[in-house]
């Protein structure tokens, strides 16, 4: 799809700007579901995410993530969607029933790639054997299990409603229902964890097979129960020796780490999550869902849904809560802040086919951060050096404007 950029200047942010150049290729479409209730609120969580009650509105949130949609769907005419998450919360509340008919309004709106990835994650706390073979019988293909960690002490202190022997037969579960294709979610950097739990958490991980290990630290973020009374965590040196020992214990058993805390065996890594990486569009329904869409004509809209479910699901209220276009000047960060977690970055043509702005646009911050060692000096790839993906957050000041 492509069309003429406009004459006339166009509004970014509420400032007049010169136009971008058009699309030309509009990039992979994607469909992120928000699913925002959960047994129980951990106290390390900053996500939109609501304790459950007894019976949850299964049938009428369904209802409510369909009208969302619909509302969506002008910005998306004539393409596919290349994969789907549902998120949360904790998605596997919902009945194998609700989710098959969510499945099917969205496919009847928008059709499915013939290869389409559909992840569920997924609690361990959460898995009956013949829930999740109605899951997969429905089309889901890829799991993603929420462990982090296997050992009691540290799961107990994290607030999981699972033990180490739930987690482990999760895995073998999900096997078993036809799911050949799972991540295990872990957790590093665990109150009073040792270089030896941490390793002896991976080890177990490892030896269950997963296709994919989401492996990162544990960080303190507001509004959570942990920013307000934080526990004792790890020293920053045994932090630097768990991910070092880690990386290398991983490497070993053939997970290649794609982006910063992101494992895969070869040829499995997430799609949903590298086309968020790589700059994709996605729609996002779901109570606090974000999303974001190009347009031919260059415009690149973020939008965010209304947060607290109680209000999603009120009619006297709409689905949206606000948008924004972004503006040439947030565009180079915009981008970057994810191109480059991903370890081998990505090419550099994908700037312009992605924002419609030229490389000059990144020319002088790119200059500075080449300068730094912050990134690598390779014209035909946009990609943080060793110590850049260490200092992430330096490398993309050096692209603010």
């Amino acid at each position: 799809m492509t069309s003429e950029s406009s004459a006339s200047p166009l509004i970014f942010g509420g400032a007049a700007q010169s136009p971008r150049a058009a699309l030309p290729v509009l990039p992979p479409l994607a469909l992120y579901i928000h699913i925002p209730w959960c047994v129980r609120k951990c106290p390390y969580c900053d996500f939109n995410s609501h304790t459950a009650s007894p019976v949850l509105p299964e049938e009428e949130y369904v209802d409510a993530l369909l009208a969302d949609l619909d509302q969506d769907l002008h910005a998306v005419h004539g393409r596919e969607l290349s994969s789907i998450f549902f998120g949360g919360g904790t998605p596997s509340l919902f009945s194998a029933g609700s989710l098959g008919r969510l499945l099917k309004g969205v496919e009847q709106r928008i059709p499915f790639a013939s290869d389409i990835e559909i992840t569920l994650e997924a609690n361990p706390g959460t898995f009956e054997q013949d829930k999740f073979v109605a899951y997969r019988k429905l089309g889901i293909n890829r799991l993603s299990i929420g462990i982090q960690s296997f050992q009691q002490e540290k799961l107990e202190a994290l607030g999981r409603i699972h033990n180490g022997d739930e987690a482990v037969r999760a895995a073998g579960m999900a096997r078993q229902a036809g799911f050949d294709n799972f991540n295990l979610d872990l957790m590093h950097g665990l109150p009073n964890q040792s270089l030896d739990d941490a390793l002896a958490d991976l080890r177990t991980a490892i030896a269950l097979k997963p296709t994919h290990l989401s492996w990162y630290q544990l960080t303190l973020e507001p509004n959570t129960v942990f920013w307000n009374q934080p526990p004792t965590l790890p020293e920053d040196d045994t932090l630097w020796d768990i991910q070092e020992a880690g990386q290398a214990l991983l490497a070993e058993h053939g997970y290649v780490q794609y982006e910063v805390s992101a494992y895969a065996l070869p040829g499995r890594p997430a799609r949903h999550n590298l086309n968020y990486w790589s700059f994709g569009d996605f729609i996002g329904i779901g109570a606090g869902a974000h999303g974001k869409l190009s347009h031919p004509d260059g415009r690149i809209i973020r939008t965010w849904k209304t947060r607290l479910p109680k209000d999603y699901l009120n009619p006297a209220k709409s689905f949206k809560a606000g948008e924004k276009a972004l503006s040439n000047e947030e565009m180079p960060f915009e981008f970057l802040m994810n191109a480059l977690r991903l370890t081998e970055g990505v090419e550099s043509r994908l700037y312009p086919e992605r924002t419609g702005m030229t490389l000059d646009s990144l020319a002088e911050g790119r200059r500075d951060a080449e300068q730094s060692g912050l990134l690598q000096v390779e014209p035909s790839r946009l990609a943080a050096t060793e110590r850049g993906q260490l200092f992430l957050n330096d490398l993309l000041q050096k692209f603010l404007t």
